[in-house]
C-alpha cells in the first residue's frame, strides 16, 4: 500500500503542473538537440530521436523524479572525434561505407550503457556524496557561464567580423547600432525575459516559461516580423527540417563490428570517457534537484536508467545523452515535480517530428535564447561572489578552478580535477595534525601517546616523534586517539617495531581499534607480539561503543 501511494507520488503530484511544463521543455529541448547535434556532426533529427529516448527512459525509470535528460553538449563534443574517425575508415573501405562514424556511435553506445549500467549494479553512484561543496558551486557556474555561451551562437553577427573594435571603433559601433537583426533579436529574448520574470508575481498556475514563448510567436508569426526561427536554425546548419517518423532498429550495426579491427582502441577509450562525463553530469544535476526540492533521488538508479537508456539510443539512432542541467532546472521552476513531466517532454518532442514540425519551426530562436538566458541567471550562484572571502582559500581556489575548467575543457575533467584538490589539501591539513605526547610510567616505561590520524600523508611527521637512540628499554605506544589508516601506516610502524628490536628495545602498542587489529594481522603475524590485547583506559571503551557509555568524559576515572 506505502508502495503503491509512493509510486503514484514520484509518478505526479500535480498533474496539470507535471503536463505544462513538460510542454515548456520539450520546446527547450529542440534547439538545444538539434545544436549539439551539428556538434557531434550529425542529422539534426539523431539527436531529436536522442533526446527522446533518453528523457522517457530516464524520466519512467531513473533515480530523480522531474529530472530531464537529453543530448548534451559535454557529450557531443567527445563523440567528434569518434564519427570523423570513423568517416575516414568508411570512405577508404574497398566498399566504401557512407556514414560509418555515426554506426560507430551507436556501437559505441552500446559499451557507454554497459558501462553505466554496471556502475549502478556496484553503486557507484554513492560516490557523488565525496563531492565537496565548492566543486558543485564551481560546477553550477561553470555550467551557466557554457549555457550562456552556447546560446551566443544563436545569434546573428551582431558586427561582420573583419570590422576590428581595436582599428576601426567609429565604423564598429556604426555597424552594431545599424544591425536591425541583432536588435530585433534582442527586444525578442528582453521581453521573454521580462514575462518570466513578471509573470510569476501574478500567477503560477500556468509555467512563465511557456507563455512567454507562446506570446513571442504569436507576435511574430501573426504580426508578420522576419526573424531566425528553429527552422531556418536548422537550414542554416545544413538540416533538412524537423520532420522525420519514429525511431527505427538499427540492425546494421551488428554487421559492421568487423570495420572496429584495429579501432577497438578507439570506441572503448570514447566509450569510457563518454559513461563518465554522463554520469558525472547525471549525479551533478540528480543533487542539485535534490537540493531545489529539498528531497533525495537514488543515483545508483539513475546510473541504471541512465545506461539503458544510452544502450536504446545505440539499438534506435539516437546519439545519446544524460541529464541536462537548464532543462531539468526549467522544469522544476515551472512547478514539474513528478516522472509525468519528464514523460510528457520526451513524448511532446516525439510529436513534434511526427506531427507538429512546420508550427514548431516557426517558433522564434530569441524565445528559446530569452529562456535560456534566465535559466543561467537561476544557475549561476551569485552567492559565490559574497562568500569567496569568507571561506578557507583552498576552498576559493577549487570554487574558481573547476568555474574555469568547466568553461575550458569539460564537466568531467574539472570536477575530478576539484576533487582531486580539495583531497589533496584534506590530506595535508590531516598530515599535519599528527601528535605525540609523551609520559614516563612509574615502572620506567615511555608512552607515546599518538593524537590523529596516521596514513601516507603523516608518517614522516610520526616519525620523527620517536627518538629510538634514547629511549629507554620498555616503550609503549597508544592509539587511543589514533586510526592505523592504510598501507604506509602499517609499513612505518613496522620499521619502527625493527628499529626498536634492533637496539635491543621493547616496543608495545596499546589501545588499538578492532578493525585496526585485524588489518595489523592481516599485514604481518609480527604484529601479534607486539600489540597489548587488554583493556586497561575506559578511553578505548568509549571510543569504541560510545552508546554504551552515557555519562560525560570527566566522569569516569581516566
Amino acid at each position: 500500500m506505502i508502495l503503491g501511494q509512493t509510486t503514484r507520488k514520484n509518478f505526479t503530484q500535480n498533474p496539470k503542473n507535471d503536463i505544462l511544463s513538460g510542454l515548456t521543455v520539450a520546446l527547450a529541448l529542440v534547439p538545444e538537440a538539434v545544436a549539439f547535434a551539428f556538434v557531434a556532426g550529425v542529422d539534426p533529427l539523431v539527436g531529436l530521436y536522442g533526446a527522446f529516448m533518453m528523457g522517457i527512459v530516464t524520466a519512467l525509470f531513473g533515480g530523480r523524479p522531474g529530472m530531464i535528460s537529453g543530448a548534451t553538449g559535454a557529450m557531443a563534443v567527445v563523440m567528434v572525434h569518434l564519427i570523423q574517425k570513423g568517416n575516414e575508415v568508411g570512405i577508404a573501405l574497398d566498399t566504401p561505407i557512407e556514414n560509418l562514424g555515426l554506426q560507430w556511435l551507436f556501437i559505441t553506445l552500446l559499451f557507454v550503457g554497459g558501462i553505466q549500467i554496471l556502475a549502478g549494479i556496484f553503486k557507484l553512484g554513492k560516490f557523488v556524496r565525496l563531492i565537496p561543496h565548492p566543486v558543485m558551486m564551481g560546477f553550477v557556474n561553470g555550467l551557466a557561464i557554457v549555457i550562456f555561451l552556447s546560446q551566443l551562437g544563436l545569434f546573428p553577427n551582431a558586427v561582420p567580423k573583419d570590422i576590428s573594435i581595436l582599428s576601426n571603433t567609429s565604423e564598429w559601433f556604426s555597424a552594431l547600432f545599424s544591425n536591425a537583426a541583432f536588435w530585433k533579436m534582442m527586444g525578442f529574448i528582453g521581453l521573454t525575459m521580462g514575462i518570466m520574470y513578471g509573470l510569476p508575481k501574478l500567477t503560477k498556475k500556468i509555467p512563465a516559461a511557456l507563455i512567454a514563448i507562446v506570446v513571442v510567436a504569436c507576435i511574430t508569426i501573426f504580426g508578420g516580423i522576419e526573424m531566425s526561427t528553429v527552422g531556418s536554425f536548422i537550414a542554416d546548419g545544413g538540416g533538412k527540417g524537423l520532420e522525420g517518423g519514429l525511431p527505427t532498429f538499427q540492425d546494421q550495426i551488428f554487421g559492421l563490428f568487423g570495420t572496429l579491427a584495429g579501432h577497438w582502441d578507439l570506441i572503448l577509450s570514447t566509450a569510457f570517457i563518454l559513461a563518465a562525463v554522463g554520469l558525472i553530469e547525471s549525479l551533478m544535476t540528480l543533487n542539485l534537484i535534490d537540493e531545489m526540492t529539498e528531497t533525495r533521488g537514488s543515483g545508483n538508479r539513475e546510473c541504471i536508467a541512465q545506461g539503458g537508456a544510452n544502450m536504446l539510443n545505440g539499438l534506435f539512432g539516437g546519439m545519446g545523452g544524460c541529464a541536462m542541467i537548464g532543462q531539468s532546472i526549467i522544469n522544476v521552476d515551472s512547478g514539474g515535480r513528478g516522472r509525468l513531466s519528464g514523460a510528457v517532454a520526451a513524448i511532446a518532442l516525439l510529436c513534434f517530428v511526427l506531427f507538429g514540425a512546420p508550427l514548431i519551426e516557426q517558433i522564434p530562436i530569441a524565445a528559446l535564447v530569452g529562456v535560456m538566458f534566465m535559466v543561467v541567471i537561476g544557475t549561476f550562484a551569485w552567492s559565490s561572489f559574497r562568500i569567496l572571502r569568507k571561506i578557507p582559500l583552498s576552498d576559493a581556489i577549487v570554487l574558481i578552478a573547476v568555474s574555469a575548467i568547466t568553461v575550458w575543457k569539460d564537466l568531467a575533467i574539472a570536477v575530478i580535477a576539484g576533487v582531486i584538490i580539495s583531497a589533496l589539501v584534506f590530506a595535508w591539513k590531516n598530515a599535519t595534525m599528527i601528535r605525540a605526547r609523551k609520559r614516563m610510567q612509574p615502572n620506567g616505561t615511555k608512552t607515546y601517546e599518538i593524537w590523529g590520524p596516521l596514513f601516507f600523508g603523516s608518517i614522516q611527521s610520526f616519525n620523527s616523534k620517536f627518538d629510538v637512540k634514547n629511549d629507554p628499554e620498555q616503550v609503549e605506544i597508544d592509539f587511543v586517539e589514533s586510526r592505523v589508516s592504510d598501507h604506509s601506516a602499517l609499513e612505518a610502524i613496522f620499521n619502527l617495531v625493527n628499529k626498536y628490536e634492533a637496539a635491543g628495545k621493547s616496543l608495545k602498542l596499546k589501545h588499538l581499534s578492532e578493525d585496526c587489529k585485524q588489518l595489523m594481522y592481516k599485514a604481518s603475524p609480527k604484529f601479534k607480539e607486539v600489540i597489548i590485547e587488554d583493556i586497561d583506559d575506559p578511553r578505548y571503551h568509549l571510543a569504541a561503543d560510545p552508546e554504551k557509555f552515557t555519562k560525560s568524559l570527566s566522569e569516569y576515572n581516566i
